[in-house]
């Protein structure tokens, strides 16, 4: 089967008419009407662009084999390719040396296949085996308008596995805006020990105006990472509700 064929074919195969193949491939219908009918030769950015949409090799369009299959030999490595070679040149030269190659491959393809589903089984039973924690979930941090208790914002929970960074926290809590950046990020949840009192240094969870932040200790105030935040002051206004011990990590 020639290359005018090669065409109709996979034109067919995938829904198109020739205006419409002739249209994704930045030719006239009329060009594609010669190349289909090999009353004109195609260029080669031709091939390579019916190529590269059926996802066929140029061998296969051209005729030279019947296996569609496109190998690209930059997603090999030297040594890969090098082996595709040799079995081309067995398989092409000694049928019977290609068969035993098929056949030692087949069998370690399958030692492999088992040996990848026991690691997997191993690493699913220590991960089911790792100590879990669960902690509620009190959602993004910023909440304004009616008054209410911190505990009354509980969004749900979270399963962790234990570690030293939650082993002293009591909840978690989201992480909403950029005031923080770098150290903490929009979307992010950390880990929070309960807390009435901070040492300048430590960041806190704060409840101010019926809001709740995120925010550092400061020598005269809570202050933001990011340097286009001011401080906040820190009145009696301001409740503790505890100290940040770091972000929940996936």
């Amino acid at each position: 089967m020639g290359l005018g064929r090669r065409i109709i074919q996979l034109r067919k195969e995938n829904g198109y008419t020739r205006e419409k193949l002739a249209e994704i491939l930045e030719i006239s219908p009329y060009t594609l009407r010669n190349y289909e009918l090999e009353v004109t030769d195609a260029g080669h950015p031709f091939l390579i662009k019916v190529s590269d949409l059926f996802n066929v090799s140029i061998d296969y369009l051209m005729g030279v084999t019947e296996e569609r299959e496109k190998m690209t030999s930059h997603s090999l490595k030297s040594s890969e390719y090098d082996m595709v070679e040799k079995y081309r040149f067995i398989s092409t030269h000694s049928p019977d040396g290609a068969v035993v190659v098929d056949t030692v491959l087949d069998r370690e393809h399958a030692i492999a296949e088992k040996l990848k589903k026991k690691t997997e089984r191993i690493i699913d039973l220590e991960e089911r085996l790792v100590p879990k924690r669960i902690f509620s979930y009190h959602g993004k941090i910023a909440a304004a308008g009616t008054s209410y208790g911190f505990d009354d914002i509980t969004s749900g929970t979270i399963e962790v596995p234990l570690n030293k960074a939650n082993e002293s926290a009591d909840y978690t809590i989201g992480v909403n805006g950029d005031s923080m950046e770098p150290t903490y990020y929009d979307g992010d949840i950390v880990y929070v020990q309960k807390a009435t009192h901070l040492d300048v240094g430590d960041v806190g969870i704060f409840q101010k105006d019926n809001c709740i932040y995120i925010k550092e200790v400061g020598e005269n105030g809570l202050l933001s990472h990011n340097e286009n935040y001011k401080p906040m002051t820190n009145g009696g206004d301001v409740i503790c509700l505890g100290k940040v011990l770091g972000r929940v990590e996936e």
